[in-house]
């Protein structure tokens, strides 16, 4: 997407289109970790639910986890004193629904319990609450999310998974020049993704997500726990990660849509 805002949104997808949905939500991304690994697709395919589509670059199909702080977050247009602030940690996936790309979240955890009832149960995603812990040093950047039990409150769309497990623990830096992906590479298509698919009762719900291109940095990460593969019932990676790293970016959402 290309175009800044004035009054008006004016972002644009890649293929020149303007988003589908009203987008009524602002937040701020901070101090984030791209960390991804190849996965064989027959692994992964499936924990894909129909009528999605997994995805796969060159043969392997790939699992993102992401630790970052949103900040600024909440309604376009309110007062700055009515935004929050708060880290979350993604696992996601790469799917197709009808041909057009978009993200799978296997979940999404952050650490503030009443937000993640609402987000869970307004896009249907797989939202749970966690104890997360960030901080920065010259080092770099220390992530630690661990689910908390009072997830017993929030809709569990994973009913087979096990809170005691969800752990992820990195300390990580950028250690490169800020570029943006070139389309046709994987670091574009791992991080160039303004949809993300929630089925629902047999239909789809469809979210989006606008910004400028994410100002990516290479990354150094070290990864202190990680069971998170084990939750969803994947092997244990074999392969370092591919990381990347972002220090800033103003995002908006969308209402998620029916689209099937």
């Amino acid at each position: 997407m290309t175009g800044k805002r004035t009054g008006q949104l004016r972002w644009r997808f890649t293929d020149g289109t303007a988003p589908r949905a009203p987008h009524l939500a602002t937040m701020t991304w901070r101090h984030g970790l791209f960390a991804n690994w190849p996965v064989d697709p027959d692994e992964l395919r499936p924990h894909i639910p129909n009528p999605l589509r997994l995805e796969t670059w060159d043969g392997n199909a790939w699992v993102s986890i992401l630790p970052f702080v949103l900040t600024n977050a909440g309604v376009r247009g309110s007062p700055a004193a009515t935004r929050t602030a708060f880290p979350e940690l993604n696992v996601r996936t790469y799917v197709t629904h009808r041909g057009d790309p978009g993200l799978f979240f296997l979940s999404v955890d952050l650490d503030k319990p009443l937000l993640a009832n609402a987000i869970g149960r307004l896009t249907r995603l797989p939202v749970f609450n966690a104890d997360m812990s960030v901080s920065g040093t010259e080092d770099g950047i220390t992530f630690s999310s661990r689910r908390s039990a009072t997830n017993a409150d929030l809709p569990d769309p994973n009913a087979d998974t096990d809170d005691r497990t969800a752990w992820f623990a990195t300390t990580y830096r950028p250690n490169g020049p800020v570029t943006t992906a070139e389309p046709g590479t994987l670091e574009y298509w791992l991080t160039e993704r303004r949809q993300f698919y929630a089925p629902e009762d047999g239909s789809v719900l469809a979210g989006e997500i606008a910004h400028d291109p994410w100002p990516l940095q290479p990354a150094d990460a070290t990864i202190l726990e990680n069971t998170m593969f084990e939750l969803h019932g994947l092997p244990e990676p074999t392969a370092e990660p591919v990381c990347y790293y972002c220090d800033e970016l103003e995002m908006t959402g969308s209402i998620p849509r029916r689209v099937r």
